[in-house]
């Protein structure tokens, strides 16, 4: 499979390094999304912290559904999303510049939280992951 292209990051050990690392929990064997394309995705946040859970769309029974690349959703996401095979299932830790920030998101989310996500990319537009047995997307 060909590589995903994420926009290049300092290391993880950099004094104040930010952004987004993934590690593969599961491959996927089909294309990355491209910025703009309609995604959907199970996740479950936790508190990199404490790892205590904030938010699961696995919980609801309902993937989340968004269009990559244009900012609505965190830019963790954005980022670290588009770096994905689709079927993949990785581990995504968010660093708080990318994600809430400052302000956090009270009450689930402290200020200047970093934050893990186990995400899984079940759709691509149209396009199933093999995998998906997503029947809501």
């Amino acid at each position: 499979l060909a590589a995903c292209t994420l926009p290049p990051q300092r290391s993880r050990t950099d004094p104040g390094s930010m952004g987004v690392s993934k590690s593969i929990v599961r491959e996927g064997k089909g294309r990355c999304p491209s910025k703009g394309e309609v995604v959907h995705a199970h996740y479950v946040g936790t508190l990199a912290e404490n790892g205590a859970e904030f938010d699961s769309s696995r919980a609801r029974g309902k993937p989340l559904t968004f269009m990559i690349g244009i900012g609505s959703v965190i830019r963790g996401w954005d980022e670290g999303i588009m770096n994905m095979h689709l079927g993949e299932v990785a581990k995504l830790r968010i660093t708080s510049d990318y994600a809430y920030g400052e302000q956090g998101a009270p009450p689930a989310i402290p200020p200047n939280a970093d934050l893990d996500f186990e995400v899984e990319l079940l759709q691509i537009g149209d396009e199933k992951a093999p995998s998906s047995k997503c029947t809501l997307c």
